[in-house]
């Protein structure tokens, strides 16, 4: 009886693993990355709202603001609101407001500060739930933002829009997304880009006739 055959080794080589390119390894961070600056507008359910978040601009912002903290009970904060004296009246006087129940923060020039200046302020004090209040036509640009920088720390953001009626102003899809990217920017690095925008490249802009 002849003796089996013994099996011939393969000539191929060991396979070869295509390499992974370094776009799709840059979609896959830039995904999570948003999934994770986002988390706090889906996981963990939030507790019911603890706050009120009021975005200065506009004195019917704090008008609404005072009038929902009078019927549910609950803290406000005004972050770059209108003046000192104004803002008593209508909380203290007006609403009858105590004033425990009432903070100004003047720290906020844009949006996106709005959200910077104090969103690690309302982490320390345990906030995860806030109500927030500004016009129906900032309403957009200010919860996207609200929603990467607030949820960076996990809090939670509930719109409570206010109608400006014929005084709206249609926001550009360049300023939300422009505000959307700096914010996730900031939750990054923990710097405002807007700086360095301004000083490096927006002159370069006004040079080449963009701006």
């Amino acid at each position: 009886m002849p003796p089996p055959v013994a099996p011939q080794r393969s000539r191929r080589g060991p396979r070869r693993r295509r390499p992974v390119s370094g776009r799709v390894v840059l979609v896959g961070l830039a995904g999570l990355a948003l999934l994770w600056l986002s988390r706090g507008g889906w996981w963990p359910t939030p507790p019911p709202p603890q706050m009120i978040l009021v975005l200065g601009g506009d004195a019917d912002r704090e008008a609404a603001a005072a009038r929902l903290a009078r019927v549910d009970g609950l803290p406000v904060v005004v972050t770059g609101g209108t003046n000192p004296e104004y803002a008593h009246w209508l909380f203290l006087q007006k609403e009858g407001l105590p004033a425990r129940q009432v903070q100004l923060d003047y720290r906020a020039r844009d949006t996106m500060s709005n959200f910077t200046s104090l969103v690690d302020d309302l982490r320390k004090a345990r906030i995860r739930h806030a109500l927030l209040v500004t016009s129906e036509d900032h309403m957009e640009r200010a919860l996207l933002v609200g929603r990467i920088v607030a949820g960076s720390r996990g809090i939670h953001l509930t719109p409570v829009p206010v109608p400006c009626g014929e005084l709206c102003v249609v926001e550009g899809r360049r300023r939300l997304w422009g505000d959307g990217a700096r914010a996730a920017l900031w939750v990054i690095s923990g710097q405002d880009i807007r700086p360095w925008v301004e000083e490096r490249v927006a002159p370069w802009l006004e040079k080449a006739g963009i701006r």
